[in-house]
């Protein structure tokens, strides 16, 4: 199957520099259906996710973001990394691509920032993907991923490391995918991560999700302990029309540990069905 990748594109929005990837384009059915912003997470260049952006480029146009601080967008000292400097980006990045209707697709941190940009009640939101969010915040268990992983793990990339280097911190992910991450996670800015992660246990993702206001697909992992079942109940309780999927056989990095699980989660949310992983 052809390569759904477009091209990579850099625009000023928010005040900043934002790197995007996108896939698929306006062709065919795809241009009458809503473009996705995918968002990914904490140390999630846009790179390391262009495996899923090939997938949802057939059937969507389809941005894939380098989030303030990782990849190529705009990183610096000065930069303020919160979660609402965050959102303000995704909203206003949408305004400068002009986007008339989007669907949020966001993995963990992303999922947090797709909440909170929903908030703004941008223009042409017509509904949103949350993918094993960290439920932490105030009075909350704390989040299951410790710091020292992120940390030691950007170490090793800023030095130079290879895919071997990678396989103490991912184990389970292939020789390909430790090679992407040894390759991009040192333009990970460590100032923009430990900002998120503390962020995790201050920002309150439960308030958010519960004023959602579109239709909204919580997938999760069955392993991981990021999103638990009483943590679900309490999510739809305050958003009932929540819809949620289980993918077994996951961790909290979904797609890289159950590809086919992660897009058949999709069901007919988006409008349109996934297939698999693009061949080779």
């Amino acid at each position: 199957m052809p390569s759904t990748f477009q091209y990579g594109a850099n625009v000023a929005a928010n005040g900043i520099r934002q790197h995007y990837l996108r896939y698929g384009g306006t062709h065919g059915a795809r241009a009458a259906r809503p473009a996705i912003v995918l968002i990914p997470g904490i140390t999630s260049p846009a790179v390391t996710w262009g495996f899923v952006g090939e997938v949802l480029g057939r059937e969507f146009d389809t941005y894939v973001l380098d989030v303030r601080g990782r990849g190529l967008s705009s990183a610096s000292p000065e930069l303020d990394y919160s979660l609402d400097a965050q959102a303000d980006d995704v909203a206003a990045l949408i305004a400068a691509l002009k986007l008339d209707r989007v669907i949020f697709v966001g993995h963990s941190m992303g999922a947090r920032i797709a909440a909170r940009t929903a908030m703004r009640e941008p223009r042409g939101l017509v509904s949103v993907v949350l993918i094993d969010p960290p439920v932490s915040g105030p009075g909350r268990r704390e989040y299951p991923g410790k710091l020292p992983w992120y940390v030691d793990s950007m170490a090793l990339a800023r030095a130079g490391t290879d895919a071997e280097g990678m396989r103490a911190f991912c184990p389970t992910w292939t020789e390909e995918e430790r090679t992407l991450r040894a390759e991009w996670l040192h333009t990970c800015d460590e100032r923009a991560v430990l900002a998120s992660y503390e962020g995790f246990h201050t920002d309150d993702f439960h308030a958010d999700a519960a004023r959602l206001h579109v239709p909204s697909l919580l997938i999760t992992a069955q392993n991981g302990d990021v999103v638990r079942d009483d943590d679900v109940a309490e999510l739809q309780q305050a958003t009932p029309t929540m819809r949620h999927v289980r993918v077994p056989n996951a961790g909290h990095m979904i797609p890289w540990d159950n590809a086919a699980g992660f897009y058949a989660a999709f069901g007919d949310f988006l409008g349109a069905t996934l297939g698999g992983p693009v061949s080779a």
